[in-house]
């Protein structure tokens, strides 16, 4: 494409005042969108939000809660209808590209055509994405939160109580609180699971509050957005590796 002359204050001729029309400026921006390919443009879009994920997916990898490809991440771009930036499958979660991102509907699906393969879990983030207040979905696989979710499963969950730090999850504002962590097992059957939260979800008294587990597997949480996200997978995961190491401790003192 042909550069645009420059105007000239007081010029005649190839300098004089060449700007565009006000109606020739939709097809010059039309022009300009072509120099980018459609992924582009999505990261283009997007990229506020891209970068506010590398930023949690960097934070996460320093403090050994995703490894490898390990976790995914999402937040919600709009509602009606549901858009969510979700991590891809497989990705390197210490150094997150910007293409490493896809964004899905409600159906778990990537709106644009050639987009990578979102996360295997994404049904999970699209069902608690539809939950009220819930405005972005971490999922981290900490040495912690694995090894309770393997000794607590028998129980169903894991409950911390009297820990100061609780006060740092939405809506607690006393260390006497006790929160229930629930444990599902792990399947590589994630509708399935989807539409079991999701029953949960709808029915009174069951839905979980902040967080939850799966067997030998890892940590779901959730936030109104993306720092309320983030702060309770820093509580949760210190409240987490607190409760294992108190546990290992009274098993072991004389």
């Amino acid at each position: 494409m042909s550069e645009v002359p420059t105007f000239v204050p007081g010029k005649t001729g190839a300098a004089a005042d060449t700007r565009p029309t006000p109606a020739a400026v939709p097809g010059l921006l039309a022009a300009l969108r072509l120099r980018f390919t459609p992924a582009e443009r999505e990261v283009r879009q997007y990229l506020p939000a891209i970068r506010a994920l590398q930023d949690v997916s960097a934070l996460f990898y320093e403090h050994g809660w995703a490894y490898g490809t390990s976790g995914n991440y999402s937040v919600v771009l709009a509602r009606q209808p549901l858009r969510l930036l979700i991590t891809a499958s497989g990705r390197d979660k210490r150094a997150l590209r910007d293409d490493d991102f896809v964004v899905v509907d409600a159906q778990a699906r990537p709106v644009r055509r050639g987009a990578p393969q979102p996360s295997a879990e994404t049904w999970l983030h699209v069902v608690l994405a539809q939950q009220p207040g819930v405005g972005a979905i971490l999922h981290t696989h900490s040495i912690w939160n694995t090894l309770l979710s393997e000794v607590h499963f028998a129980a169903g969950a894991v409950e911390l109580a009297g820990f100061e730090m609780l006060k740092g999850l939405a809506g607690i504002t006393t260390h006497h609180a006790r929160v229930h962590i629930p444990i599902y097992d792990n399947t590589q059957d994630i509708p399935a699971l989807a539409e079991q939260l999701r029953s949960q979800f709808a029915t009174p008294g069951q839905p979980p509050q902040h967080a939850f587990l799966m067997r030998g597997h890892g940590l779901y949480t959730w936030g109104r957005d993306l720092a309320e996200a983030r702060r309770h997978v820093e509580i949760l995961e210190f409240l987490l590796e607190l409760a294992a190491r108190r546990d290992e401790w009274t098993r072991t003192r004389p």
